[in-house]
């Protein structure tokens, strides 16, 4: 492998056939077909027929092997054939569910993968990072995660963690001269930028020498093939449960063949029904279940802007107490447009420019040239607030790219948060100047005169106070303000203390309005129980403004600055939290401090964030939600939700969702354990009551296939229920298979197992046992079905539609047709040992197998459930 890092940037750029002008579309092409896309080798997936076979690693599924293999020995080729169709109908719908779940989930990672700015054919574009190829020229800004490994041509005080393939924390600071060493670690290419690692502070441009798994990260990329995917806290919980749940159902199954043994039933009978009640009583479908309903579902708030990152998140949803967002982008509308200008000593409105005028026209120039953004067919790429003074010059038919061109830029101080400024120097008619646009408090004390139609006079505290007084009306009508100034220089190499002694030209105020939604998403937030907090870097002012106009800011709550948060101590934080709405001016330090405090009352937090300093505090929140559109690479993997349009009327959405589907998990769960222990219960009576006993082997094993999965799902896909969001939080310390539930799932498998009894008895009364087993077979199968419709749901059927699940009704439609398929061809029925039946009997068994239905529909319309 070539030693870039030994080369000058200019024999790289050769080396590699590149010019600092970008790639055209015909290199492109064939770069990619000589190194590929850039993207790493992934472990090897699993083959559908590879999955269909793991299902029958399940130790009840080999024991129903077992049970087969049994049967045909004894001659019992019916009960063989109906094992095996069941087993192998099982693995059929798990494999159809794995697939399904992986592919919802390798979609929600397309959707959030990154993005790289590079130029191609003469122009800056933002390409998905896998199309990058090598010769490509990359720019790099604070924030951005770098995509590929890449010699740096171009260094204005680039700074980058390479913590992910050194694990050194501190950021390296880069420099573009070649390295005379040849043995040099990682961590000592300074010139040399790594793919994984992401830039922390100044901005850069690079030519990528190498992508894919021929970058650094690419060499240790073996080691993510034995990363396995983490089960989500409700799986390992439901996982530990079913094997409790599964001990008990097996120590019940060996008393239940004991029992038969001692009263002298055949040994292989006995064993094919203690086989059959473990098989059909043991929920063994929960886990896949669950990650199936929560792929649709997260699938679902990917239509909806929602990406989920972890899986964790969505039970975590439902239990959100406080939302901590930002304002700008979340909260407003993420276009920020400019308002009034204040120069030469007076405001004008922003469409009302003179450019006749010197000073009005230098300072919309300067606001083009110390300016990073471009927009290029419509697509517009950098900062917001740069954005902004970009479509200012529109207005004028300004050019961003042709004015930079007519004022080259020699020099520049990169913007960073400790400073709030940004400092370019440019060619400008004749001269170097340096211009300098910053946050108004800190450009002020480092002016030292001011441009007025009077000419360059000296800066006084008259102005001062006059220039203040304008920035606070701005800033009381929820406007931010940028403070524009300048100096000459004699070279284009500048370092901080040349931010001093400037020129003061004037001040440029945009306003980022609400979102037409976001009062709406405040109020439904507050309905829920949740309590929203703003949290920006704006002035304590301009966020009120905007806070009060929302609805978030209440005459009974405060709104605090940085600065008094500093003062207090985190008791007197914690102290005072629930009573503050607004928080201005605050560092990422701050953040983590705010969310601490809420969640050491007790609350389940989220936290929203975009930039590299807000990662810290997405971590330590609950629910870490990254920006889509302005979050940077850095944010988004902090993240276990981003949201594609920054909107926090869509956190609302996701809120809403995740307490849907976390209730929909819950509610085929109790529909599963219900159904299961009705038949569990039936047996139970039936064996201590020495009766025959109620089901042949064959009708569990049918009704396990029949009533567990199809139905259950059906259940998980419930529409969303938009009166969960009138309910408040779900406490997260409270498991899921809570007394509560297990009480709910009690009662209702009573009422299925009385109903089953009742058919089971009428049976025994004609003489025939096989005519008993028939109806109480017939009745639990159908019981179940129906049950389905009470699981949808703790309310009555009269307040959430008879209609609206329309996969349930398929589900039972098809339970329905199976069943009857059963109990009227003659095949089926020798094959299940059915008894034929009369009319009354087929009618008791209907009107029985709805008792559980209406039973439960009229107990909750009545008490109002």
């Amino acid at each position: 492998m070539s030693q870039f890092f030994m080369k000058t940037s200019r024999e790289v750029l050769d080396e590699l056939e590149a010019t600092d002008r970008g790639l055209v579309s015909e290199d492109i092409e064939k770069r990619r077909e000589q190194y590929g896309y850039n993207e790493l080798a992934e472990g090897k997936r699993k083959t559908a027929f590879e999955v269909f076979f793991e299902q029958f690693k399940d130790f009840l599924v080999i024991i129903l092997i077992a049970a087969a293999v049994i049967s045909a020995f004894l001659g019992k080729f019916e009960s063989t054939i109906v094992i095996l169709v069941v087993i192998i109908l099982n693995a059929i719908l798990g494999t159809v569910q794995h697939l399904k779940a992986e592919q919802s989930l390798n979609s929600l990672k397309a959707l959030s993968s990154p993005t790289a700015k590079v130029v191609r054919n003469g122009q800056k574009v933002e390409i998905p990072s896998r199309e990058l190829v090598v010769g490509d020229i990359l720019y790099l800004d604070a924030g951005d995660f770098v995509s590929a490994d890449g010699r740096i041509i171009e260094n204005h005080s680039l700074q980058i963690n390479e913590s992910s393939l050194t694990g050194e924390s501190l950021s390296v600071e880069k420099d573009i001269e070649p390295i005379a060493e040849q043995d040099v670690p990682i961590g000592d290419k300074k010139n040399m930028v790594f793919s994984g690692s992401f830039v922390t502070y100044g901005r850069g441009v690079v030519v990528v020498t190498n992508i894919g798994m021929n970058t650094e990260i690419g060499k240790i990329a073996n080691l993510l093939e034995s990363a396995k995917e983490k089960k989500t806290p409700l799986q390992a919980n439901l996982d530990q449960f079913g094997k409790k749940l599964a001990g008990i159902i097996i120590a019940i199954a060996i008393l239940i063949f004991a029992v038969d043994i001692i009263r002298g039933n055949e040994i292989a009978d006995s064993f094919m029904f203690a086989v059959a009640l473990a098989v059909a009583a043991i929920p063994e479908a929960l886990s896949s279940i669950v990650t199936i309903v929560l792929a649709f579902g997260t699938q679902k708030m990917a239509k909806e802007n929602a990406i989920v990152r972890k899986l964790h998140a969505v039970e975590s949803l439902g239990s959100i107490s406080v939302i901590c967002s930002d304002k700008t982008g979340t909260l407003t509308q993420n276009k920020m447009t400019v308002q009034k200008v204040y120069v030469n000593q007076q405001v004008t409105e922003h469409n009302q420019l003179n450019l006749g005028d010197p000073i009005e026209k230098r300072i919309l120039l300067m606001s083009l040239l110390c300016n990073d953004s471009v927009t290029i067919d419509k697509k517009e790429i950098g900062d917001p607030t740069e954005i902004a003074l970009v479509d200012l010059g529109e207005d004028y038919r300004l050019d961003e790219l042709v004015i930079r061109e007519k004022y080259p830029r020699i020099g520049e101080l990169p913007f960073d948060s400790d400073r709030k400024m940004m400092s370019t120097v440019n060619q400008y008619e004749g001269k170097n100047l340096m211009l300098t646009k910053g946050a108004l408090d800190v450009l002020l004390s480092r002016v030292a005169k001011i441009e007025t139609s009077n000419g360059i006079i000296e800066f006084t505290d008259k102005h001062r106070q006059e220039i203040e007084n304008v920035n606070r009306d701005f800033s009381m009508s929820g406007l931010r303000v940028l403070g524009f100034a300048y100096k000459e220089v004699v070279e284009g190499k500048i370092d901080f203390e040349d931010e001093n002694d400037l020129t003061f030209v004037g001040l440029i105020s945009m306003m980022d309005p609400p979102r037409e939604e976001s009062a709406g998403a405040v109020s439904s937030c507050i309905e829920a129980g949740i309590k929203p907090v703003m949290i920006t870097g704006d002035h304590k002012i301009t966020a009120s403004a905007i806070a009060k106009q929302i609805g978030i800011l209440k005459e009974d709550a405060e709104a605090v600055e940085g600065t008094e948060i500093e003062k207090w101590s985190d008791q007197e934080l914690k102290e005072k939290v629930e009573n503050i709405s607004v928080y201005a001016r605050v560092s990422p330090e701050h953040k983590i401090r705010i969310v601490k405090a809420w969640q050491e009352k007790g609350n389940v937090v989220a936290m929203t964030g975009d930039g590299v300093n807000d990662g810290p505090a997405l971590k330590q929140a609950d629910i870490g939600i990254a920006m889509g559109i302005t979050g940077t690479e850095v944010a988004k993997e902090a993240s276990s939700m981003v949201l594609t349009d920054d909107n926090f009327s869509t956190i609302v959405k996701a809120i809403s969702n995740g307490r849907s589907i976390y209730a929909n998990i819950q509610n085929s769960i109790k529909f599963l354990l219900a159904g299961n222990m009705g038949g569990v219960l039936s047996v139970l009576y039936a064996s201590l009551l020495a009766l025959p006993v109620p089901f042949a082997a064959v009708h569990l094993l049918f009704i396990n296939l029949l009533t567990d999965s199809l139905p259950a799902i059906a259940i998980g896909l419930e529409p969303h229920n938009k009166k969960l969001m009138k309910e408040k939080p779900r406490d997260i310390n409270i498991p899921l298979l809570n007394k509560s539930f297990a009480r709910r799932v009690s009662v209702e498998g009573v009422i299925i197992a009385i109903s089953t009894l009742m058919a089971f008895h009428i049976g025994l009364s004609t003489g025939d046992a096989m005519v008993a087993s028939t109806m109480a077979f017939s009745t639990l199968c159908l019981a179940r079905l129906f049950h389905g419709f009470n699981s949808r749901s703790r309310h009555s059927l009269f307040k959430t539609g008879f209609f609206s699940n329309k996969y349930l009704w398929y589900a039972v439609i098809i339970g329905v047709v199976l069943l009857h398929l059963v109990l009227f061809l003659p095949p089926l029925m020798g094959v299940f040992e059915i008894a034929v039946l009369n009319a009354t009997q087929f009618g008791t068994i209907y009107i029985l197998s709805l008792v559980p239905l209406v039973v439960i529909q009229l107990y909750r319309l009545f008490l109002g459930k």
